[in-house]
C-alpha cells in the first residue's frame, strides 16, 4: 500500500545549493543534513553528475519520519581552469519503503512502480 501514496517532503540544509570555495588543490568536504519531513519511512539515494570529482558518504539510506542524517559531500582536488564545472550537481532521490520492510536500503525500491521524488542541489565553485 505504501507504494500508492506519494512520498512526503524531505528537508535539506543547505536548501538550494552547495558551495565549494577555492583553492581546489586539496579535497573539500561539505556536510548536508537530510530530514524526512513526511509521515512514512523513506529510502533515499544520491546521484551526482561528476563521479570523478564528487563523492558522497553515505550514498543511500533509510529514514523514519522526522529522522535526519548528516551526509558528507567531498570534492577532490582539480584544476578549475581545465575542467567544466557548470553542470555539477547532486540529486537526492527518495521513495516510500514497502510496508513492513526492514530498515535496510534496497535499490529495487526505486525500480518498481512506486513514485520516486527528486531534489537537485547545484554545486557552485567560488574562485
Amino acid at each position: 500500500m505504501a507504494q500508492s501514496v506519494p512520498p512526503g517532503d524531505i528537508g535539506t540544509q543547505p536548501g538550494t545549493k552547495i558551495v565549494f570555495n577555492a583553492p581546489y588543490d586539496d579535497k573539500h568536504t561539505y556536510h548536508i543534513k537530510i530530514t524526512n519531513s513526511g509521515g512514512r519511512r523513506i529510502g533515499w539515494a544520491i546521484k551526482t553528475t561528476n563521479m570523478k570529482r564528487l563523492g558522497v558518504d553515505p550514498p543511500c539510506g533509510v529514514l523514519d519520519p522526522k529522522e535526519n542524517v548528516l551526509m558528507a559531500v567531498s570534492c577532490d582536488a582539480f584544476d578549475p581552469a581545465a575542467e567544466d564545472t557548470n553542470n555539477d550537481r547532486i540529486t537526492i532521490e527518495w521513495t516510500n519503503t514497502p510496508d513492513g520492510a526492514a530498515k535496510t536500503f534496497r535499490r529495487e525500491w526505486f525500480q518498481g512502480d512506486g513514485m520516486v521524488r527528486r531534489k537537485n542541489l547545484p554545486i557552485e565553485y567560488n574562485p
